[in-house]
């Protein structure tokens, strides 16, 4: 992946940022605290400590709404910098406003805004590629099936800029040469849920739609298709379930021989990565505008190699 350029940090907007001080405060506004989520913002905390910085924690539960209330607050309390994990990727656009009105540093995490190309000085994304996610996971899949069989797949939330890409990576990988003989029959939005995710797997199961393999978004709705098929006694050894993330649950999972394919997602270095980004660019020290933590496929063979990782 070619790496972006050097966020410029002009000097007319280096003057309107504050001074950097000795204990630093920084925001940060979470979208909601699922598994993974909980995990990068324990990296945030763990970085922030080391750093010595102030880390003060709001957590959306997934509601807009309250998001921009809560990155309204930080601005009005004027923290040093804000770290945003956004509730709906399309919302960016507001909040890169309000911060950068305010002159304060603004760091996008693990979600991608939809302003990223047009993201003004002092503002910076820390993240996976999201499109390396879904294309390793349904490589692996098609490589499992020998580039044929029947997919079914469980989207994330729709609002959110990674769900549509990693469902677009799948697209993407069954229409090359290897893997045109798979198809999906079928795909639903399981909104990054285990419990929703189990709904609609039941569901699937229930007007017997024939699938060879479920390819999901993340690993929570992947388990949750995986204990929908166990509690309609549909489960084999031989089924194929993928996810992404690399969950503490997932490797669980993976190592009783349930879950397949999994993606590892460094939650905890983009956590730290988040911090160190907001740090720099208080110090009006040039930040690169994406910041890439890399996705690394994980399956049963390399296993042990990222336990404890999140």
């Amino acid at each position: 992946m070619k790496k972006s350029a050097l966020i410029p940090l002009l000097a007319a907007g280096a003057m309107a940022l504050p001074m950097a001080s000795q204990a630093q405060t920084i925001g940060v506004a979470m979208a909601q605290l699922d598994t993974f989520l909980t995990i990068l913002k324990d990296g945030t905390l763990a970085a922030g400590k080391k750093a010595g910085a102030t880390m003060q924690v709001e957590d959306a539960q997934n509601d807009v709404g309250k998001q921009l209330s809560q990155i309204q607050n930080l601005i009005a309390q004027k923290v040093d910098a804000i770290i945003v994990n956004p509730v709906d990727t399309d919302a960016t656009p507001k909040m890169t406003q309000m911060v950068t009105a305010a002159h304060i540093p603004l760091v996008y995490v693990n979600r991608k805004p939809v302003d990223f190309e047009k993201l003004p000085p002092g503002v910076a994304f820390v993240a996976s590629d999201e499109k390396v996610s879904g294309t390793l996971e349904t490589q692996e899949v098609c490589r499992l099936l020998k580039g044929k069989g029947n997919l079914l797949v469980l989207m994330g939330e729709l609002s959110n800029e990674a769900a549509r890409t990693r469902t677009k990576d799948i697209e993407d990988v069954i229409a090359t040469k290897e893997c045109s003989g798979m198809k999906i029959v079928d795909k639903r939005e399981g909104k990054w849920d285990r419990t929703k995710a189990q709904d609609i797997m039941t569901n699937w199961l229930s007007t017997g739609t024939a699938f060879d393999a479920v390819i999901a978004n993340n690993d929570e709705m992947a388990i949750g298709a995986i204990n929908a098929l166990k509690a309609a006694k549909k489960w084999t050894p031989a089924t194929i379930v993928a996810g992404i993330d690399a969950t503490p649950d997932a490797l669980a999972s993976m190592k009783a021989g349930d879950l397949k394919v999994t993606v590892f997602q460094n939650a905890a270095g983009q956590g730290s990565g988040a911090v160190d980004a907001a740090l720099r660019l208080i110090k009006k020290q040039p930040v690169q505008r994406f910041e890439n933590v890399p996705f690394e496929l994980v399956t049963p063979a390399n296993l042990s190699k990222y336990s404890g990782k999140n």
